[in-house]
């Protein structure tokens, strides 16, 4: 021990030290930090009277005296336990140090002789390097006969070699290691083991059952298998069932604990099961799910989802600061939906079920398009026409004059130009549309929408869509990554047709039947016949305007990730409201006042008026943009429910 740590002080930090990465290394440098040979432990010219030969202590120990007495320059045990215990020392221990830490540097203040290699080797029934760059399981571990708990976790062991192992070992914790299969411990099972923690590793496929049987582990009482990529339930409790002293088990985190029937199958297939995923096992969840295990064959491997999606509040509105249309247009209309992106169904393509956002555009900004006015110009326009209407009826005059023509021209929308109708058509047929990258789903995934709705001061969605998928292990990919969710603002410009002129043959006609009503009336007026009277001319239906669309401008108003990572471990639900801030300003919400005060008409003597408030800055608390989103994992809650919705 002595003679290895002086070779890895001697060696350059750069170097890679002999022995690094294994297990006996990091056991060999976590004593050197204990500094056990040097001062206030071990021997040296602070104590050296404590430990001098036998023939010069022999007299002195027959020498009476009242209290020990210390050579001049040598420290008392007490005062070196001190240094060593006070918090405020600088010897004391880390903040990680354990009380077995503490007990070997006491021990090497009392007894300095007993640090050796020997003692260690005898000493240690518990190892733990945890976090420590460990990769190979050497077979130096073996010299630790007496080792009964070994933790190696958070290091980066991709296989173990189950030889060097103590036998006597009882715990055996690998979690957070890069192990893709149990193969190599049953190399040499070890029989006395009774806790095994494997989570968070890379265990993957159906085989991986075949080596959690009772040939390898026959006296396990704990398994921990969470958060890895193991996704044959059936097969996995066929192979547990062998371990007769199994009571505690973990499995969540797995894509098989993602089947709605996880949790009771495996109560019912496990009989002497205590504790599941850290849950006590009740008599009464024994009970629900009472044979459910003897039809476990034919039960779906799928799990199931259900997103809703409930109201959208606090969006602008943005029509706000558009111009009333003319004749030749534009007409603007305004709808707004909100996405988000999943694992792609397996029962069909999400076209069958949403509208799947492959037209998804975004006009490239150019300077080359004509503009009528600006954007500025255009809200002024806009505010300056309703509060010149609305302060003629005399409602708003003391309130207009207090806000002022220079707040209410300035509303925080988002910049758009508006082409005329001469260089839309022929401008936007040569940009070629973007994708928004904001919009696109993430690798792997299908991005789904709720229906288009028009703007409101709460826009319900009322969406709810059920996903159903059979390929888990993409599946628990995404629940840890998370959802994205976007509201999105959608602006279409309709331009009205200019259909070419048709000659009519009732033109051709009208000529002649003109002339025949003309002497028709002479011959009337000769006769002396009174002049039938003069009918209302009947106003002509005037057909519909037939409108062309220029591609949807599209507007991300607020995007943000949903986390799911609760659905890996036992949670059924993830409910949340998506907070984006607050995208509504002052001036826009004065001029929406002034708008709905312009289309209140005088009531009723019985009615009420409808009560419109002003915006005041003083008591101004605009509502941020949120969105409304629920993500349910279902799970069966009796065997009759699994056998009736998931039986193949």
């Amino acid at each position: 021990m002595e003679a290895s740590s002086e070779s890895e002080s001697e060696a350059g930090p750069g170097t890679q030290r002999p022995g690094t990465g294994t297990v006996s290394a990091a056991v060999r440098e976590h004593l050197r930090k204990l500094c056990l040979r040097e001062f206030p432990c071990g021997a040296g010219s602070w104590n050296k009277s404590r430990f001098l030969p036998q023939t010069w202590r022999t007299w002195r120990e027959l020498v009476p005296r009242e209290q020990d007495v210390v050579s001049p320059g040598e420290e008392t045990v007490e005062a070196l336990l001190g240094l060593v215990l006070s918090p405020h020392s600088p010897w004391a221990l880390l903040n990680d140090s354990n009380a077995e830490d503490s007990f070997l540097r006491e021990l090497a203040i009392r007894s300095p002789p007993m640090i050796r290699d020997t003692f260690f080797h005898s000493y240690f029934r518990s190892l733990r390097a945890v976090d420590k760059e460990v990769t190979l399981v050497d077979k130096d571990l073996l010299k630790f006969r007496k080792l009964e708990e070994l933790v190696l976790s958070a290091n980066r062991i991709k296989q173990v070699e189950a030889a060097n192992l103590p036998p006597k070992l009882k715990v055996l914790e690998l979690y957070g290691n890069e192990i893709s299969s149990m193969e190599c411990l049953c190399a040499h099972p070890l029989r006395r083991l009774q806790h095994l923690g494997l989570g968070h590793n890379k265990l993957l496929g159906p085989s991986e059952s075949l080596h959690i049987t009772a040939d390898h582990w026959p006296n396990l009482v704990s398994l921990d298998l969470g958060f890895n990529d193991l996704t044959d339930l059936q097969s996995m409790l066929a192979s547990l069932r062998t371990l007769r002293h199994l009571r505690l088990l973990v499995l969540q985190g797995n894509p098989l604990a993602l089947v709605p029937y996880y949790r009771g199958l495996t109560v019912d297939s496990l009989a002497q099961l205590c504790v599941l995923d850290d849950v006590t096992v009740s008599p009464n969840e024994k009970h629900l799910f009472q044979g459910l295990s003897l039809n476990g064959d034919l039960l779906a491997q799928e799990a199931q989802f259900v997103v809703t999606i409930g109201n959208v509040r606090g969006v602008l509105d943005t029509s706000l600061s558009d111009p009333e249309p003319g004749p030749e247009g534009p007409f603007i209309t305004y709808s707004y939906y909100v996405t988000y992106d999943f694992v792609k169904d397996e029962e069909g393509d999400a076209n069958e079920y949403t509208d799947v956002l492959a037209e998804i555009v975004k006009p490239s900004p150019s300077s080359e398009l004509l503009v009528e006015e600006s954007p500025e110009e255009v809200i002024e326009n806009v505010v300056e026409d309703v509060v010149e209407e609305v302060t003629k009826e005399g409602s708003l005059e003391s309130e207009v004059e207090e806000w002022g023509e220079s707040e209410l021209s300035v509303v925080s929308v988002p910049s758009t130009v508006l082409p005329t109708p001469r260089a839309s058509a022929e401008e936007l047929a040569k940009l070629r549309p973007r994708i928004d990258p904001r919009l696109c789903p993430s690798p792997g995934t299908v991005l789904f929408s709720t229906t288009h709705k028009p703007w409101a001061e709460v826009i319900p969605c009322n969406y709810e869509m059920q996903h159903v998928l059979r390929d888990l292990v993409p599946l628990k990919a995404f629940l840890l990554a998370g959802t994205t969710v976007t509201i999105v603002e959608e602006k279409i410009l309709s331009w009205p047709v200019v259909l070419p002129a048709v000659d009519s043959p009732l033109s051709a006609k009208k000529g002649k039947g003109e002339k025949d009503k003309k002497e028709k009336e002479k011959d009337r007026k000769g006769k002396g016949e009174k002049e039938p009277a003069k009918q209302a001319p009947k106003k002509k239906k005037e057909p519909p305007k037939e409108l062309r669309q220029d591609p949807p401008i599209l507007q991300v108003l607020g995007r943000g990730l949903v986390v799911l990572e609760p659905l890996l471990v036992g949670e059924p639900l993830v409910s949340t409201v998506c907070n984006f801030g607050v995208v509504r300003t002052l001036a826009s919400d004065r001029l929406a006042f002034a708008k709905e005060s312009k289309k209140i008409k005088k009531p009723a003597k019985k009615e009420k008026p409808k009560a419109v408030i002003p915006v005041y800055e003083g008591d101004y608390h605009p509502e941020p943009l949120t969105v409304e989103v629920q993500i349910q994992l279902n799970q069966c809650r009796s065997a009759e429910e699994a056998l009736r919705k998931f039986a193949v």
